[in-house]
Order: structure tokens, then sequence, then C-alpha cells
């Protein structure tokens, strides 16, 4: 039994596969998706590794964790709410672990780059060389 079953009741998340065709077609849709120019669609999009991957109930929003977060959500609820719910997933999972993810400023239409995950209570603590990617992280 998983250590985050608990929160399904009180956050509305639904812990899933890699893999799953539901989580696929949002993940599909999420900036940061790349293809292969053969057009192959592997069974497995998150990759390699310990992961969790969370789809809202209703279908409206995925967030994934891997060593950093994937997260889009295209449905109505307040997007750093569902940040928190999802931290206290990890957090039920990985105990201590840092939380972190990249957004890419010049992929989205927002003049605050990760403004719901700053409203979720992150904080922007770099910039990447080589793609110029905010680093965005929740303090511990």
């Amino acid at each position: 039994m998983s250590a985050v079953q608990p929160f399904l009741l009180l956050s509305g998340w639904v812990v899933t596969t890699d893999g799953d065709d539901t989580a696929r077609a949002i993940f599909d849709r999420h900036y940061s998706r790349t293809r292969y120019a053969d057009g192959r669609r592997p069974l497995l999009f998150v990759g390699p590794g310990e992961k969790l991957v969370l789809v809202r109930h209703d279908a409206r929003a995925l967030f994934v964790w891997r060593r950093f977060a994937v997260f889009r959500n295209e449905g109505a609820e307040l997007s750093s709410q569902l940040i928190r719910e999802a931290d206290a997933m990890a957090d039920a999972r990985w105990p201590g672990e840092r939380h972190y993810t990249y957004v890419a400023p010049r992929r989205i239409r927002s003049s605050n780059p990760g403004c719901c995950f700053k409203h979720a209570g992150w904080r922007a603590c770099g910039v990447t060389k080589w793609n110029k990617l905010v680093v965005l992280e929740r303090p511990t």
C-alpha cells in the first residue's frame, strides 16, 4: 500500500502509473513535452527512476514527480492549491527531499514565470546556464 493513499480522499489527486493514457494526454499538452521525429510513442512518458504520477480526479490537471516536478492545470481549481496538495503527497512518499522544477519563460504566456508555484510558497533560486530555465524550489 502506498504512503500517499490517505491523501486521495482529501485532495482529489489520484495516484496513477507512468504510461496511463489519461495522464499521457495531459502531459502531451505540456510545453516541455518532446516528441520523437519518427513518431514513436514509448509506453512510459515520464522516464526511468522513482516517480509519482498524479492526475486530478476530473482529469483536468497533472503533477509528476521524478527528481523535479512537471505540472499542468487545465481546470478551474487554483493551481497553487493543487501544488500544495501534490507537495504533501510527495513529502509522504519521500520525506525530507528537495522539491524543485524548471520553468521556460520563453515558452509560457505569463509575465511572472512560475507564479502559481510562487503562490504555493516556492521561490526562484536560479537560472540554468545553457537554456535559461528558471529554477524554482520549495524551501524546506
